[in-house]
């Protein structure tokens, strides 16, 4: 009997890409707010959600610094398991439900990559890097205080992607005023098969289960970002028409199950 979450399915289910759930993250994000052209936005969206109109192209550029785990001591493997992640997300409704979606976004790890996969998150490779707070003071220890400054960089294919920096001014208890939204995705699997080309094995749009999210030590200030273009990408038509606040925080949840919403006929 093959076994594995993902593939590669093999007898002992090792060699799967990804451990099967439950899943456990723990990460710190730098990010900025920001707004860009709402017909931009609009274009983006999957049938079934629809453009926010009470905010109007607004979205978040945000990068992360992942640790994973599984049941099996997976954080004890780094290696395999920590990676960095950036991605954008675009304010939606569906049908009365404020929400966000996830146009794109990248990993630097495979891991991740069939995860990301699996819950509906377009991810491919590229590179992310991030300042990092670390306890002992020092001018490198970006500490979470007024004045410290934090950046982030997406690479990929050797070209820059997105850049943002943060500047924190004051401590934020309110993390709605970043975090208020439960992200959609839209599953999309092709078939290779020529006479099935144009119907896909799967096409939904889903929504991301988070349990026991927890978002802590959030701090906001003045956000700047840029999304340069670049051949053979789509990122800078979501290019900001203004820059809204830059944050950074520290979240961790866990992922046992995903909500379908709706299935293509």
């Amino acid at each position: 009997m093959l076994k594995g979450f993902t593939v590669p399915r093999t007898p002992l289910g090792l060699a799967a890409a990804t451990p099967a759930p439950p899943w456990h993250y723990s990460s710190d994000i730098v990010g900025v707010e920001y707004w860009a052209d709402p017909k931009a936005t609009a274009a983006l969206l999957p049938p079934g959600l629809a453009a926010d109109p009470k905010t109007n192209g607004h979205a978040a550029l945000l990068f992360l610094d992942w640790q994973f785990t599984a049941q099996n001591d997976e954080l004890l493997d780094p290696a395999r398991y920590q990676y960095r992640e950036a991605f954008i997300l675009i304010d939606a409704v569906w049908r009365d439900t404020p929400v966000t979606f996830c146009p794109f976004i990248y990993v630097d790890n495979d891991a991740a990559l069939a995860r990301g996969w699996a819950q509906g998150f377009p991810k491919r490779i590229g590179s992310i890097f991030q300042t990092r707070s670390f306890a002992a003071p020092s001018a490198a220890a970006a500490p979470l205080a007024r004045g410290s400054r934090f950046a982030g960089s997406l690479s990929a294919h050797g070209v820059r992607l997105a850049e943002v920096r943060v500047k924190l001014q004051a401590p934020e208890p309110d993390v709605t005023k970043i975090f208020s939204r439960p992200t959609v995705n839209l599953r999309y699997f092709p078939r290779l098969a020529a006479s099935e080309q144009s119907q896909p094995a799967v096409d939904e749009l889903v929504m991301s289960v988070t349990d026991d999210l927890r978002i802590v030590d959030m701090w906001t200030g003045e956000g700047d970002i840029r999304l340069p273009e670049a051949a053979g990408e789509e990122m800078h038509v979501l290019a900001p028409v203004r820059a809204g606040l830059g944050f950074r925080c520290s979240m961790s949840y866990s992922v046992t199950d995903l909500r379908t919403l709706e299935r293509a006929a």
